[in-house]
């Protein structure tokens, strides 16, 4: 048996517990409210046997039903919900229409009895708040708040026994009182089982954790999309995001990086779907290292004393614009591949031309990381130049 499993049958016998002890001084004290009580208690019965059902089918999942039963939990606590409904209801009936006289001579056993429920349900109910809340399990949690409204109408029934004791019969006013406390457990329990069985939004702290993880990975351009819902104690997340990856192959992987760090960092995410496009872009940033003389290419990516840049329009193959830039970080000693990778992906640079390739490499995986695509030339720049421009378009700038 399940953890969740055995809380759900230890609740079942505290509950029958709690029914017995109430039933008893119910009868001996006379007290509609602690009559109205006991009913409440036995429904809480029903409630917990209803919650266990639950916990059990919820696992279980066929071809009919590829997502699991996660739900069933959500919707044992709607039943609870209508179960504290019905205890409410009862409770009132009694307090209006049934005639009943306090017995003083057991109201002492009454008050001790009550304080004795009082202590099993605090104890109980946090008990069960706190495994429901490890566990990520709704139906345990609302049947935790279910059993601590036991306490919340204890302390009105004890305080119409103190009243009888003195001589006033406040005894139906605190079953009255004990409804109220009732109705509003069962709604809080009631809305928060539809907002989950009607697929309403996960809550917005979560989304937006997950919004950020997905856009600081270098290779997401942006989120057209982000959806998620909760069933049972899982969570449900869907994203629709552009890549810079060009190929099917690196944007799938760019996927399974981002649900693999959004399971890490989000708690009971069961599924997480990522739909995918590549980017679209108008332009394309090339850059080529080159040696002093701006024509050939240098050998050393890192040791290059200048960087050449070309934006070309998709379409056509026009040339926008290019420039030449100075390495920055060439009289560096140590790091500068990986420092001028990373200068070259902060100035757009889609396309890097060279005549080495970067496998197992710092800038390699920077590259990679950032979706830019690298192109093993020895070609001169001009060469490079008349492959990838229409010649009588050029717009220079230096």
């Amino acid at each position: 048996m399940e953890k969740n499993e055995k809380i759900g049958a230890y609740s079942i016998a505290v509950n029958l517990l709690l029914v017995g002890i109430k039933g008893l001084l119910a009868a001996l004290s006379g007290s509609v409210a602690l009559l109205a009580d006991a009913i409440h208690s036995s429904t809480d019965v029903v409630s917990s046997i209803t919650v266990l059902a639950g916990i059990k089918i919820s696992r279980r999942q066929s071809k009919h039903f590829p997502y699991g039963l996660y739900k069933v939990e959500n919707l044992v606590s709607l039943v609870s919900a209508i179960f504290i409904f019905l205890a409410g209801y009862k409770i009132v009936d009694t307090a209006f229409f049934e005639h009943r006289v306090l017995n003083t001579q057991y109201l002492a056993y009454a008050m001790a009895g009550v304080l004795l429920t009082m202590m099993i349900t605090f104890a109980f109910s946090r008990y069960e708040m706190r495994q429901g809340k490890a566990l990520g399990s709704p139906s345990l949690m609302a049947d935790a708040e279910h059993i601590r409204t036991d306490m919340l109408s204890s302390s009105a029934i004890l305080a119409g026994l103190i009243a009888g004791w003195f001589g006033f019969n406040v005894d139906r006013i605190a079953a009255l009182l004990v409804a109220s406390f009732i109705f509003k457990a069962g709604f809080g329990i009631l809305v928060a089982a539809l907002r989950v069985l009607l697929d309403a939004s996960i809550d917005f702290r979560t989304m937006d954790r997950v919004k950020t993880i997905i856009m600081q990975d270098p290779q997401v351009v942006a989120i057209k999309g982000l959806w998620g819902r909760n069933s049972g104690p899982f969570k449900f997340i869907e994203a629709d995001i552009v890549t810079k990856a060009k190929d099917l192959q690196k944007a799938h992987a760019v996927s399974r990086r981002i649900e693999k760090e959004i399971k890490q960092a989000v708690s009971k995410v069961d599924h997480v779907l990522i739909q995918y496009e590549p980017q679209r872009r108008e332009t394309t940033t090339c850059a080529v290292p080159l040696q002093e003389d701006k024509q050939g290419i240098a050998e050393h990516f890192g040791d290059a004393p200048y960087f050449y840049l070309a934006a070309i329009r998709e379409k056509d193959g026009l040339l926008l614009s290019e420039s030449y830039h100075r390495n920055p970080f060439a009289e560096q000693e140590k790091g500068k591949g990986i420092k001028v990778s990373e200068w070259l992906i902060e100035k757009g640079v889609d396309t890097m031309y060279s005549p080495k390739g970067f496998e197992g490499k710092g800038p390699g995986y920077v590259f990679s990381n950032a979706g830019v695509d690298v192109i093993v030339t020895q070609a001169s720049l001009p060469d490079i130049r008349d492959g990838f421009v229409k010649r009588d378009k050029l717009s220079n700038q230096s």
